[in-house]
């Protein structure tokens, strides 16, 4: 291994006399390359190119400059890169200007305009990382953070919101500067007991479970932004009772943070000791993103006009962008780095060859990359073998080994999909959502095919997601996306279903329109599916992500209940299991996200929220009524006013007569918010099947006796609207929590 040995001297010289990154790791590279090699012949061809390579790029490696001439570039250890700067105006643009503190011997500090200590400026992400000290930590309804210096800064999503104290929610509200506010944040954190010495127990140091602290990222960048608390009463029985504090709670510290900084940093000191709102000396890194200033109004599309660009972005080979309003963002292009807002900041790999050398090189790097790829085709083969073992596939064959044509079947090559999908290609991409992305693709056997690429999944789950794609694979029916098959020879397993051309109900329902004959067969559709998912197969399966947007149509509109990606099976002799909170804003079982026990009847609570999405064609993420409620809340309230008419869709009105009346009745039911008060799947299944069968043959089936309910009232649907009377006075439901906190991870 000689010419191993001299590569890696090559390596440790390429350091030593200051080449570039690029070349370090060009290097390594080729190391790596020697230490897979077993001829001596390969090494030293190999070795040589590396010599070759090292004396041509060493001459030209000097690195990009960071800030103008005869300027100030550093303070107190941190690098100053033009926009910004130290010093003389022309060494910075306006408003970029920093102050070099020197006021303590031998510990300068860089500060920002308001005397924010700088502690690292990025070029590449745009960012700049104050700390921010003291007392200021705090943050409350009429401030978060540090007051931003000038309107180009913005919070970054580099940042995370931290919540320590006791049986409080906060939510973080943004806004990017014209006065319209979103949800940008939000946790809650509980405690057992409200003494600081004994409430951190269960919360390890460092690690924040939503007890006694909790943390949550910020989905957003943003201009302004507040904070918003809610107190909970933990004394009463059943779910916490919660509403919005008059003031900020006592013994409550909350305040935004760099990512990851809190675990690391304080989080043993401020958990141990117990919360202090004005922690004294504590620096806060905190993530700004910030945009050079421009005098042009953004134009249609992403890139800069050439009179920005060429003003802003000064350097060759750099690209503009527009920012928030009327500022700009450069970078350097693909293949260059540096600072593109200097003369000649960007700069790329340069070799300058002679022409006898030159031939020589590319022979040698020809071979070089011959041999490189070889060695690269048996470690992708070895990945391949090693990812189908970490993912079970063994498992999975045993499993369905019992059926031979599904154990062929379902085990589908990585190339084929590749092939499948042409690599892959965002052209074939059909959309995304929670569980990952859906891409369109034709196999060998011109099935047309749904690919879903899921996100990265721990490693503990993967023994379940092979139980439930045995499970799934033998799961035969007419309303359920059938499932092909999977792949297993990559780091996250692939799935692999039906392809179905007609969009979702959601479309149907929201964009199109649909008649009452379509919404209430397609509902008895989909309760059939769900009821079957229950009840009728080995280990029944609670889908837990029923909503209209994973309800696929054909083309004669037949329903098929898609995306498995949070589904979870239970035992037949078990009735639920306790697990992490996952769902969809507006669909979520408000029950579940209270005690994260899911049930059977967490599928029930959705599927009632389709109903009144049928009933009403309101969104259920989106709709608040005039008081603040959400659908579920405000159809109850009506429907106990008997004033139903107002919510009900016109079109549901003049076609469903006393049909409706009845659907109102079970999704009623199914919404209610204790689970054991609501029906089975098979109970709805067996009513809308009633309704189905009376409206075929013209008989008067009345809806099931246990779910009738003497404050049922629909307004006389054959009569004009009837004005409004006084709404109920605003309240502070369940739903409307749900809906502003089950976006955040539990």
């Amino acid at each position: 291994m000689a010419a191993y040995a001299f590569s890696r001297s090559l390596y440790q010289l390429a350091k030593a006399i200051g080449s570039p990154p690029y070349l370090h790791c060009l290097v390594a590279h080729i190391v790596r390359v020697l230490a897979a090699s077993s001829a001596l012949l390969l090494q030293i061809v190999i070795a040589s190119s590396t010599l070759l390579l090292l004396v041509l790029i060493s001459s030209s490696a000097i690195p990009p400059p960071i800030g103008l001439d005869n300027c100030t570039t550093t303070c107190g250890g941190v690098e100053v890169p033009y926009p910004f700067g130290l010093g003389p105006p022309r060494c910075y643009l306006p408003g970029f200007n920093l102050t070099c503190d020197e006021s303590r011997p031998g510990r300068p500090r860089l500060l920002l305009d308001g005397g924010l200590r700088v502690v690292d400026i990025s070029i590449a992400n745009h960012s700049v990382t104050v700390a921010h000290t003291g007392g200021s930590v705090n943050i409350t309804s009429r401030a978060v953070g540090p007051p931003l210096p000038a309107h180009y800064y913005m919070l970054s999503r580099r940042n995370e919101l931290v919540l320590v104290g006791c049986n409080v929610q906060v939510m973080l509200v943004g806004s990017q500067g014209d006065h319209t506010e979103q949800i940008i944040s939000g946790c809650a954190s509980f405690c057992n007991d409200l003494d600081y010495n004994s409430r951190w127990l269960i919360s390890g140091p460092g690690v924040c479970f939503g007890i006694g602290c909790c943390q949550a990222a910020i989905s957003d960048s943003s201009k302004h932004w507040g904070a918003h608390y809610w107190q909970f009463d933990l004394n009463t029985s059943g779910v916490p009772a919660i509403g919005k504090a008059e003031r900020d709670p006592d013994g409550v510290m909350a305040f935004v943070a760099q990512e990851g900084w809190f675990d690391r940093v304080v989080a043993v000191k401020i958990l141990l000791s117990g919360p202090s709102p004005t922690t004294a000396g504590l620096d806060v890194p905190v993530v700004l993103d910030w945009m050079v200033p421009v005098n042009d109004d953004p134009v249609d599309g992403d890139d800069c006009s050439n009179k920005t660009a060429s003003t802003v972005c000064r350097s060759s080979h750099s690209m503009c962008f527009w920012g928030y309003g009327r500022t700009a963002l450069c970078m350097c292009e693909p293949g260059y780095e540096g600072n593109p807002y200097i003369m000649d900041g960007c700069q790329g790999l340069i070799i300058g060859v002679g022409v006898s050398s030159g031939a020589v090189f590319v022979v040698l790097v020809l071979i070089a990359f011959l041999i490189i790829q070889r060695l690269k085709h048996r470690s992708v083969k070895k990945l391949k073998q090693k990812f189908f073992k970490q993912n079970r596939g063994q498992l999975l064959q045993q499993l369905v080994s019992q059926r031979a044509n599904i154990a062929e079947r379902m085990i589908i090559p990585v190339d084929e999909l590749a092939k499948a999908t042409n690599n892959f290609d965002k052209a074939r991409e059909l959309g995304g959502g929670g569980h990952g992305t859906v891409y369109k693709g034709i196999l060998s056997d011109l099935h047309v095919v749904a690919i879903k690429k899921s996100k990265i999944t721990v490693q503990t789950e993967i023994d379940e997601f092979i139980n439930e794609v045995a499970i799934l694979s033998q799961v035969n029916h007419k309303n359920v996306v059938k499932l092909f098959g999977c792949c297993l020879e990559t780091e996250v397993p692939l799935l692999v279903y039906e392809f179905i051309s007609n969009g979702t109900l959601y479309h149907h329902l929201h964009v199109e329109g649909m008649s009452w004959a379509n919404r209430l067969r397609i509902a008895t559709e989909i309760a059939t599916a769900l009821a079957f998912l229950h009840s009728s197969i080995s280990i029944p399966i609670i889908h837990r992500d029923i909503m209209s947007s994973n309800i696929l149509l054909d083309d004669i509109l037949t329903s098929k209940i898609s995306d498995f990606g949070a589904s979870r099976y239970i035992p037949v002799d078990r009735t639920g299991l306790t697990t992490r909170i996952q769902g969809t804003i507006g669909y979520l079982d408000p029950t579940y996200f209270y005690t994260s026990r899911l049930t059977y009847k967490s599928d029930v609570y959705s599927f009632g929220v389709i109903l009144l999405e049928l009933l009403t064609r309101k969104k259920p993420f989106l709709y608040l009524s005039p008081d603040g409620d959400g659908l579920v809340s405000h159809f109850v309230n009506l429907r106990a006013k008997k004033n139903l008419y107002h919510i009900l869709d016109p079109q549901v009105v003049s076609e469903g007569g006393e049909e409706v009346q009845q659907v109102a009745i079970l999704a009623a039911s199914c919404v209610k918010l204790r689970d054991e008060d609501r029906p089975t799947m098979r109970q709805v299944e067996l009513t809308l099947e009633g309704l189905q069968a009376s409206k075929q043959y013209g008989k008067n089936n009345m809806i099931a006796e246990e779910f009738v309910d003497d404050n049922i009232g629909l307004s006389d649907l054959s009569t004009k609207a009837k004005p409004r009377v006084q709404e109920l006075s605003r309240r502070y439901s369940m739903e409307q929590e749900v809906f502003m906190s089950a976006r955040y991870p539990r």
